[in-house]
């Protein structure tokens, strides 16, 4: 590697000291308790990932409310009831040297009951969602509230929105999913206004001084879809808000399974200019890129060209919770590279299975499976 040394520098982000820029982007794995708690799996996992020597590490995506659950084997933060589960987890992350936070969501029109909410009743497969009411609307804003105050209280370091993959809050500020003609329809200021409510009344329940991080979609890949004309108007209004950091993304389930998608996401850092699109909205916001970073020559680049400030690796650090320290020469061993014909990790996820690495030893593998019990013949 070239000069490295711009990876790890210290950054601050709302009060915080990272150790460096390497952040570990959250990646659903499926592996939750089917009642939402936190289980040993998940555990471990995050201890490992913890320890790769990343600076700050967010825990995939916590149901705010029942209506909102993507999948069976989501986390969630609903209930005080999920408080010493998640507190265990944050501490389990702290204990590494890591800095820990939540990010929280509602799954809207994609999450997997039948009956499903949303702006407008937008089909989605087989199944068209309810229009949300005015008082639904306040409701999950004040349950978005309600569960970043439980990551507070559980001890998290910070608690991340999920405003990107085309979930609740895309699905509102998007024009194509949005169609309602009151005040949370039609123009880029009624479309914004749920998302900024629910970042509004977040920021009020925790307080000016805890860190409130943003998923944020920059473009939903889509022709009659969201783009960074739109998206980077939201950039700002959250960065006058005192958004802690903005951590980009491009597309959502609508586009992600698209034959020109598929090809664009094989290539190396195939989000990173739109983080610098979105950076060039901000004056102050730290800004995180992610989008398979496979090499740390890419993360410095993207680093140099301030096309961002922090660096996400979601699949990247699953094949190789080493990455850290190889990049830093801490180790000899050459990184495990993710492999961009694979979708091993997102199959099993559809499939409702908990998730593992294609790039896995033959031996992690197989202890993995045991563990889930679940044969190799069944695994792919």
């Amino acid at each position: 590697m070239t000069k490295p040394s711009i990876l790890f520098e210290p950054i601050e982000v709302k009060g915080l000291k990272l150790k460096n820029r390497i952040t570990m982007a959250p990646l659903y794995l499926g592996y939750a308790n089917p009642d939402g708690t936190v289980s040993p799996l998940i555990l471990d996992h995050y201890r490992e990932m913890a320890a790769s020597g990343a600076a700050l590490v967010v825990v995939e995506n916590a149901a705010v409310d029942p209506s909102g659950l993507g999948s069976p084997f989501t986390l969630r933060v609903d209930n005080d009831r999920y408080l010493a589960g998640l507190a265990n987890l944050a501490k389990t992350i702290q204990q590494e040297g890591a800095l820990a936070f939540l990010q929280i969501n509602h799954a809207g029109r994609y999450a997997f009951m039948s009956e499903r909410l949303g702006p407008s009743p937008y089909k989605t497969g087989d199944v068209v969602p309810k229009e949300m009411t005015l008082e639904e609307i306040s409701r999950v804003v004040e349950a978005f509230a309600g569960g970043a105050r439980r990551v507070m209280e559980s001890g998290f370091d910070g608690v991340e929105i999920h405003g990107g993959t085309g979930y609740l809050l895309v699905q509102f500020l998007s024009p194509r999913t949005n169609q309602r003609k009151d005040a949370y329809g039609g123009s880029l200021e009624n479309r914004m206004r749920f998302p900024l409510e629910v970042v509004d009344r977040v920021r009020a329940m925790v307080g000016e001084d805890y860190p409130v991080g943003y998923r944020f979609l920059a473009d939903e890949e889509l022709p009659n879809g969201l783009h960074p004309q739109e998206t980077s108007v939201l950039a700002g209004e959250l960065e006058r808000r005192g958004i802690a950091y903005v951590s980009v993304m491009t597309g959502t389930y609508d586009s992600f399974f698209l034959p020109e998608y598929l090809e664009k996401q094989k290539i190396e850092a195939y989000m990173a200019d739109y983080a610098g699109i979105i950076k060039k909205s901000l004056s102050k916001t730290p800004v995180i890129a992610a989008g398979r970073i496979q090499s740390p020559e890419t993360a410095v680049r993207i680093l140099e060209e301030r096309k961002a400030d922090m660096i996400g690796l979601a699949r990247v650090l699953l094949a190789d919770p080493l990455w850290p320290k190889k990049a830093q020469g801490a180790m000899p061993e050459p990184i495990i590279r993710c492999e961009p014909t694979c979708s091993l990790c997102n199959l099993r996820v559809i499939k409702g299975k908990p998730a593992f690495c294609s790039q896995w030893s033959q031996e992690r593998r197989e202890a993995f499976l045991r563990r889930i019990g679940e044969s190799e013949e069944e695994s792919s």
